[in-house]
């Protein structure tokens, strides 16, 4: 058995031109002058720091020098119970545990930002920090993966190893913490599978090629490097072959003690991304067909899915158009038609039946974020975000100038929303804006020693610039709680648009963020924001049990008053 984890890491790390650092809340009011936009920069910039700001590990190790002066060294000896370093990469969320699948959908979406807006990455002097962030997420993924078949897909799950319960300074997190792994005897398609179409766009990032499916100068981030860009596409190809020939079977059903944090729901997508992204990485056409074999037999076609980490299909929707224009001869060398109108077809039924409602899984509320049902419940701005990000990625392969312009206003919507064009007047971005979140929930940066009282203080001693919240209540209501998790935990995937949609802003040189005309302060609503976090009693809001408890009360008054007449009467 070939043992990856042998393959030596490579140099030519990027170094930045000049440091970075978060400007700071207040900046968030003064518009832009010059070119490129500051605003859209920092907002980039940001984006990235946050990754930094999640790193798990050695934080001064080698090429990649902390600058979070405020995080330290943590969980070092990772891996140490099976003889492994598994020590480095990042913490999922809010808590310490680092989990492998839905990291997949976050290395996937930040390689292909990457690969598709280059110009916006030099303009904000992020080239070096998009580098930095990939490799940290790569390196601790190909520790991950030390041989063939063998995939750790979670670090700590438990109270004592950094579960939800260790509320605490990074320097006290426990050691010996519980490493799970999947492999042959147990197996898990859906990780294999998404970590290898991670790798592969990994892989692809860093060919350097021209990834230009439109008619703009977009170009990829200047990263390339060919031994890395080999060494991921190895990984890639390892953990594909694996998938495939291995028992189908999701790895939260082999593993059962690794908690319920992350649950899949199927693989075919999994594998239909992973086998496309592999034929995009070696332009071999055999993956490409294997990849429109997966989209046939796992019916993926006409789905009304989001993206995000545990639903892939709208990804590959765009990636088969992206590939109609850029690799036309990989359908071809599969036996297949190269037809970009049908991929058209396919990607824009999904975007108008998102947007329609006609699938029956979306909604746009009073304010205007599309809502998923069932997948924005405990997420509202990541799903938005991600469709965004779609929308303007596809957009000049649209079929019409019309559906182009349609798309991309209607993604702008979406990113004013974020921006703080909202009920709430809430930029939802940590950092950027004085009516930022000041609360996220999470342990790293918070100053809380114990989670006896999450919201005091209410605003964390440290700030995670850059960080996504979980976001407002279909309602567009938000409570700026620290234990309200739904609303206000981060993570890594809830990111994982964000330097894409940034990086596209200053590409096309658009004009300042919603936030900076929006004036300081809001209100907190009152009541109770209703979610899983902070559920109301018989599910109802305090608003609706106090309307529940009024009518009663009207109704017994009326009652009495009518029995009243009544015997008067008599």
């Amino acid at each position: 058995m070939l043992t990856l984890l042998a393959l030596p890491l490579v140099a030519g790390q990027l170094v930045p031109s000049q440091t970075y650092d978060p400007p700071g809340a207040a900046a968030g009011n003064t518009p832009s002058t010059g070119s490129p936009n500051t605003q859209w920069s920092a907002v980039l910039g940001n984006s990235l720091w946050f990754y930094d700001a999640q790193r798990s590990g050695r934080l001064d190790a080698g090429a990649y020098p902390n600058r979070v002066a405020w995080r330290q060294d943590s969980a070092v000896n990772d891996g140490e119970v099976v003889g492994l370093d598994l020590s480095g990469g990042w913490y999922d969320a809010g808590d310490w545990i680092k989990a492998t699948y839905p990291l997949g959908l976050t290395m996937w979406a930040l390689s292909w930002s990457a690969m598709s807006y280059g110009p916006g990455f030099e303009a904000a002097n992020q080239t070096a920090y998009m580098d930095s962030t990939l490799r940290w997420g790569y390196d601790w993924l190909m520790k991950a993966h030390p041989t063939d078949d063998t995939l750790f897909v979670q670090v700590g799950a438990s109270a004592h190893d950094g579960g939800n319960a260790y509320w605490g300074p990074d320097s006290g997190l426990a050691g010996n913490r519980s490493c799970y792994a999947i492999n042959a005897s147990y197996p898990g398609t859906d990780a294999w599978a998404s970590t290898a179409g991670a790798f592969a766009m990994g892989s692809l990032a860093y060919q350097g090629t021209q990834w230009n499916t439109s008619t703009s100068a977009w170009g990829p981030a200047p990263l390339a490097n060919a031994s890395y860009s080999a060494q991921l596409l190895k990984h890639g190809e390892t953990l594909y072959r694996v998938a495939k020939e291995n028992d189908k079977k999701s790895f939260i059903d082999s593993i059962k003690d690794i908690g319920p944090a992350y649950v899949p729901n199927s693989f075919g997508d999994d594998l239909c991304t992973a086998a496309l992204a592999l034929a995009a990485a070696t332009n071999n056409s055999a993956y490409y067909a294997e990849a429109y074999n997966h989209y046939t037999n796992y019916s993926l076609s006409r789905s009304g899915a989001v993206w995000n980490w545990d639903s892939r299909v709208p990804a590959a929707y765009v990636l088969f158009a992206e590939l109609a224009t850029a690799r036309p001869g990989l359908a071809a060398g599969a036996g297949l038609d190269a037809n970009l109108t049908g991929w058209q077809t396919e990607v824009e039924g999904w975007i108008e039946r998102s947007i329609a409602g006609d699938s029956g899984r979306t909604y746009i509320s009073h304010a205007g974020l599309l809502f998923w049902a069932g997948d924005s419940d405990e997420a509202s701005l990541n799903p938005a975000m991600a469709f965004a990000a779609l929308l303007l990625r596809y957009a000049p392969l649209a079929s019409s100038t019309d559906k182009a312009t349609q798309y991309r206003d209607f993604a702008a919507t979406q990113i004013d929303y974020l921006m703080g064009k909202n009920p709430m007047n809430v930029p939802y971005i940590v950092g950027m804006h004085p009516n930022s979140p000041a609360a996220p929930h999470v342990v790293r940066g918070s100053g809380l020693t114990d989670q006896s009282n999450l919201r005091d203080p209410p605003t964390n001693k440290d700030t995670l610039y850059g960080a996504v919240p979980g976001g407002p209540r279909p309602n567009d209501l938000w409570w700026p709680w620290r234990d309200d998790w739904v609303q206000n935990e981060i993570a890594l995937d809830y990111n994982a648009n964000l330097p894409a949609l940034a990086a596209y802003q200053l590409a096309t040189g658009a004009g300042d963020p919603y936030y900076v005309g929006v004036t300081a302060g809001y209100t907190v609503p009152a009541g109770q924001p209703c979610d899983a976090a902070l559920p109301c009693k018989n599910g109802l809001s305090g608003g609706a049990i106090a309307g529940i408890v009024i009518g009663c009360l009207a109704a017994i008054v009326l009652a009495g008053l009518a029995i009243w007449l009544y015997r008067r009467r008599r």
